[in-house]
């Protein structure tokens, strides 16, 4: 049986809209995450410019 083309339509806007809210209820804690993962990622990669100049210096 074939699924309608509004059918399908519906369930994609219906997908959008609980997508929406859940990344809506979960912003806090999704920025929360990517400044964390940005934070360690400037602080790997101040370490690994020190580790190279200090072998550049040896």
């Amino acid at each position: 049986m074939q699924t309608s083309r509004h059918s399908r339509t519906m369930q994609t806007s219906s997908r959008i809209h609980r997508s929406r809210r859940w990344i809506a209820r979960r912003r806090t804690a999704l920025l929360s995450s990517a400044l964390r993962g940005a934070a360690y990622a400037t602080g790997a990669g101040i370490v690994g410019l020190g580790f190279f100049l200090l072998q550049q210096r040896i």
